[in-house]
């Protein structure tokens, strides 16, 4: 609260207002209301950081923990540099051609009462660039990542959120001459944040090349399971819970009839989560029983389920009902599993976390279940310009919407590839992509970061320390003997003495 704004307070409680005063106080409220929404649901965004980078860890292995979670905290530094050179510029900035901002560089001109726009715009640009992290974990140099974190936020995430997001953008659904007469509905990003971080990690997993032993001489894929399950799905709630700053922070405003939409946000997130969890766990029981003959019931797949069902809701999470949200929920379940074969089986790009599947495919499929479940008057109630014929397909609309969700998804997937492709094989030809395999195989904990994460590797760490000390100094040592000397005296400690 201002100090001007809480002086009035106080002397509107000890003498009767004015009218004009009430209603001033009023608004001033009202707008200080709408701030703090937004900056507490950036708050929220901001803290899926935390989310993606323990799902991020449970999902490695033990010897590249470090590593993954150094990446997830420079997302969030370069990201914001990025976000704050060029990339608000970019997204919101007035432009002539419909396609890209030409204004507000480095915050130039931008006043600080838009700054609580900017934090929370920069949260979602920086969500975008972490989805990265976990298709090209294990194996990807540091320096190539940071090159990446920056160049997304900073360019390739901007353009798009022109696109759709800002009221001159060519696919908005806000502006008056809309594309298709319709625009795109991506209310809060499935295309425009999930899409563009998974088909970047996309790009980035086919570029730099499978994990070593990934695939058998075959081809074949083999498992290689991340150390931490309990991390994985403290990861899975935690982004939940930041997903309700996501989709109902999306709504930028409580006043107005936007605490409405705020709380149809939060009802529609909550089911579509849990539709994909329960429908991904069951296809996956099937899937284990039919394959192996024993009822496996798979902790990170039904993470990853939830997970699809939240991307899948986020773009129709303010103009749909509940039941529409269970629908979609269990459809991005199943899409889910399928996008994870087809990657790993088909097209056989090793992605660490499914991350490929769940934003990239559960993100196109969030676009097409818009234009398919969008009501009229929610729509409406959300801002969006729709008349009697623009609205979901399946809701008794004209098809409008599903043309511009498919020209979306198009124009979103040549972007980003586009983009994406020549930037990770600029790197790989400069010899900035992949860490060598002897590095890999030891892990880049150890290689990188100055030893592994945990303490039950500490004897390891310290024994070879120890190893690199003695051939330094030309010394010898024989722990062998050390060793068996130790276990002599303790077996002896256990012999009982005979009585003499």
């Amino acid at each position: 609260m201002s100090l001007a704004l809480a002086t009035r307070r106080q002397l509107l409680q000890d003498v009767e207002p004015e009218p004009d005063a009430t209603a001033l106080l009023a608004a001033e409220t009202s707008e200080a209301l709408d701030i703090f929404f937004v900056l507490l649901s950036g708050f929220l965004v901001f803290f899926m950081q935390c989310g993606f980078c323990m799902l991020s860890a449970g999902s490695v292995r033990g010897k590249n923990a470090k590593n993954i979670i150094l990446k997830n905290l420079l997302d969030a530094c370069f990201g914001a540099l990025g976000w704050y050179l060029f990339g608000y510029a970019f997204a919101y900035g007035e432009s002539s051609n419909h396609a890209l901002g030409k204004d507000g560089f480095a915050l130039e001109g931008i006043s600080n009462g838009d700054y609580h726009n900017w934090f929370f715009q920069y949260a979602f640009a920086a969500t975008a660039a972490t989805i990265v992290s976990g298709a090209v974990a294990e194996r990807t140099r540091f320096e190539a990542y940071l090159l990446y974190a920056f160049f997304l936020t900073a360019w390739v995430y901007p353009n798009i959120v022109h696109w759709v997001w800002s009221e001159e953008g060519w696919l908005s659904a806000f502006k008056a001459d809309r594309f298709n007469d319709s625009g795109m509905i991506d209310f809060a990003g499935c295309g425009v944040v999930h899409m563009v971080g998974g088909l970047a990690g996309l790009a980035g997993a086919a570029v730099v090349g499978p994990r070593i032993g990934r695939y058998d001489a075959s081809g074949k894929a083999r498992e290689i399971p991340g150390h931490s399950a309990s991390l994985a799905l403290l990861g899975v709630f935690i982004l939940w819970f930041g997903w309700y700053g996501f989709n109902p922070g999306s709504a930028l405003v409580l006043s107005g009839g936007g605490a409405l939409v705020a709380a149809n946000c939060a009802v529609t997130t909550t089911l579509a989560a849990a539709g994909g969890c329960v429908t991904t766990l069951c296809i996956l029981l099937i899937q284990n029983y039919i394959s192996t003959g024993h009822m496996v019931w798979d902790v990170i797949g039904a993470g990853n389920g939830a997970l699809g069902g939240l991307v899948g809701i986020t773009a129709a999470c303010s103009v749909v009902e509940a039941w529409a949200a269970v629908t979609i929920g269990v459809v991005a379940g199943f899409v889910y599993v399928g996008a994870s074969n087809f990657v790993a089986h088909v097209i056989k790009v090793d992605d660490p976390l499914d991350a490929i599947a769940v934003h990239a495919f559960c993100g196109a499929w969030g676009l097409i279940a818009a234009a398919a479940f969008a009501d009229q008057q929610l729509a409406e109630a959300a801002g969006y310009n729709v008349d009697e014929n623009t609205f979901g397909f399946i809701m008794g609309g004209d098809g409008k919407l599903l043309v511009a969700a498919i020209t979306g998804i198009a124009a979103i997937s040549g972007w980003v590839l586009g983009h994406m492709i020549p930037f990770f094989f600029l790197t790989r030809l400069l010899g900035l992509l992949r860490v060598s395999a002897a590095e890999e195989h030891e892990g880049l904990d150890v290689s990188h970061h100055g030893g592994t994460a945990y303490p039950t590797d500490i004897v390891k760490t310290e024994k070879t320390s120890a190893e690199v000390h003695l051939a330094e100094t030309g010394a010898s040592r024989d722990y062998g003997s050390e060793i068996d000397a130790l276990k002599a005296e303790i077996r002896s400690l256990k012999t009982p003495t005979k009585a003499a």
